[in-house]
């Protein structure tokens, strides 16, 4: 994650390599220049028990290696695997290409812009849940 850029909030938390660290009270800039570090925004973060669907335990995969839970080596199949049962099903092209940048984030091995692309997914989930339900 060689020059990644953090816009931090007033008291927004976050991650860095297991430690969690809360911002002051005034907004703040911080640079990461170290590769390869596990950096997990909390407000982006997916609780445990939200869980619940394809796209949410696919992104979630994403999650545990940024937050260092899970190993990038392991967790790589996993991902790939997951994203190709979605694009089975998520089949627009805004869908498709959003699970085609996720890919290519897995596979170059950053995380974060795949978990990003995936979550970015979970609203159309949601209404094809919901569109299911009221047929």
């Amino acid at each position: 994650m060689s020059g990644l850029i953090l816009k931090l909030a007033p008291r927004e938390r976050v991650l860095i390599n297991g430690a969690v660290i809360e911002n002051g009270e005034r907004r703040s800039r911080l640079s990461i220049v170290t590769p390869n570090a596990n950096i997990l925004r909390l407000r982006d973060a997916i609780h445990p028990a939200e869980v619940s669907t394809p796209v949410r335990r696919v992104a979630y995969i994403a999650q545990l290696v940024l937050s260092g839970d899970a190993d990038p080596d392991d967790a790589s199949p996993q991902l790939l695997r997951g994203i190709e049962q979605l694009s089975q099903v998520l089949t627009d092209a805004d869908s498709r290409a959003m699970l085609d940048k996720a890919t290519q984030a897995v596979m170059t091995g950053d995380f974060y812009p795949a978990m990003r692309n995936l979550r970015a997914l979970i609203p159309r989930e949601e209404r094809l849940f919901a569109a299911a339900t009221r047929q």
